[in-house]
């Protein structure tokens, strides 16, 4: 694992626990980019060839990675919320269908169910706080319900879900099943096969340790085509390239969802930051992730006023922690740990760590130690 420590060059002294945020991207993301750049100052696009390899390679990636059927189910997007909406506004809805959500999503997965109101749909929020919340959220999945769309790990408390078990149970009851997929890709394995996603989204700029502004929308094929197109190009044409024809057809694959030019300059940080999660592979991530999640578990659990608002259970953990400090405002907290440059985040009831697979050990150590010393002030 040393050597892939090599591929992170934070500053001297700078704490990064802030991963389910924005990460910061490895060596060969930096030196892709640098690489597009001077090709795009010194050739122009003449190069584009070699830059279309390498967006054919990011779909392909960003497949094995879902563990999608294909690429053909992968489309590339600018964002979660973005493919959240190509679900929400492609849909063929009908007054009184239900959609049901859980009560902690980030509002990429919340507003955008509301925002159909005015079409007649109803969202149904559900608690997670009891002891199985895969069960209360199948419980309201009732005869109207037509879509369950929860996140994989929860933004705020860390969460995660029994995705295979609420997908057969959505699969069994004719209800699609929409997976915001943006806290786990990339820190632990996912399978959109075995947990029988129709829809799964995500940003690469969190676990996927890549660029804001491209992500990933993987789309079943059975229920691809009953979306609605709302956005129309060149580059969602079946047949790309062939500019004189005059009859058209939306893509067969997922590509039908990119309606102009793409990305590129994400495209090619994207899957260099990809090519590390595969030469490391997910397994080893997830391990090694699993180590530093229960090494901050137990080390803030030790300083007396501290309060754990993330699963003790590890099965229920991915890379977050959440925690406040009794008889400290959370808000204190957060900007005295960043003034030391220990980079978290405020978030739900307190203040969020999210380490990855390549954070070294001491920086969690030092971020325990300094909670330790807010709690004694």
């Amino acid at each position: 694992m040393s050597m892939f420590h090599d591929e992170f060059d934070l500053a001297p002294g700078l704490r990064y626990l802030n991963h389910a945020a924005v990460a910061p991207w490895p060596r060969r993301a930096g030196e892709a980019v640098a690489r597009f750049a001077r090709d795009s100052v010194q050739l122009g696009a003449s190069q584009y060839p070699r830059w279309l390899d390498t967006e054919r390679r990011l779909r392909e990636r960003l497949a094995r990675l879902v563990n999608a059927p294909s690429r053909a189910d992968i489309a590339l997007v600018k964002s979660t919320s973005e493919a959240l909406s190509l679900v929400a506004f492609g849909l063929d809805w009908q007054v009184g269908d239900q959609v049901v959500i859980s009560d902690e999503e980030f509002p990429s997965n919340r507003v955008v169910w509301e925002a159909l109101a005015d079409r007649g749909v109803q969202v149904i929020p559900v608690s997670l706080a009891g002891t199985d919340p895969e069960a209360a959220l199948l419980a309201a999945c009732g005869e109207r319900a037509r879509l369950l769309a929860v996140s994989a790990v929860q933004f705020a408390s860390g969460l995660r879900l029994d995705l295979a078990r609420l997908g057969q149970a959505c699969r069994a009851r004719g209800v699609l099943f929409c997976v915001d997929a943006i806290q786990q890709v990339g820190a632990l394995p996912f399978d959109v096969q075995r947990y029988q996603c129709d829809f799964a989204m995500a940003d690469g700029h969190k676990w996927m340790l890549g660029p804001e502004g491209l992500g990933m929308f993987y789309c079943r094929a059975e229920p691809r085509p009953r979306l609605k197109l709302n956005a129309y190009g060149w580059h969602m044409l079946e047949h790309l390239g062939d500019f004189e024809r005059r009859q058209w057809q939306p893509a067969r694959s997922a590509r039908r969802f990119e309606c102009g030019s793409p990305n590129m300059l994400g495209a090619c940080a994207l899957e260099a930051s990809l090519s590390l999660l595969e030469d490391v592979g997910m397994d080893v991530v997830a391990r090694h992730l699993e180590q530093r999640i229960e090494q901050l578990h137990q080390g803030l659990a030790a300083i007396p006023g501290v309060r754990l608002h993330s699963p003790a259970n590890p099965a229920r953990r991915a890379g977050i922690v959440t925690f406040s400090l009794d008889g400290h405002d959370s808000e204190d907290i957060y900007r005295a740990l960043t003034a030391e440059r220990t980079i978290c985040a405020l978030r739900g009831s307190g203040v969020r760590f999210s380490p990855h697979f390549h954070t070294e050990e001491r920086s969690i150590d030092e971020a325990i130690q300094q909670v330790r010393a807010l709690a004694m002030r």
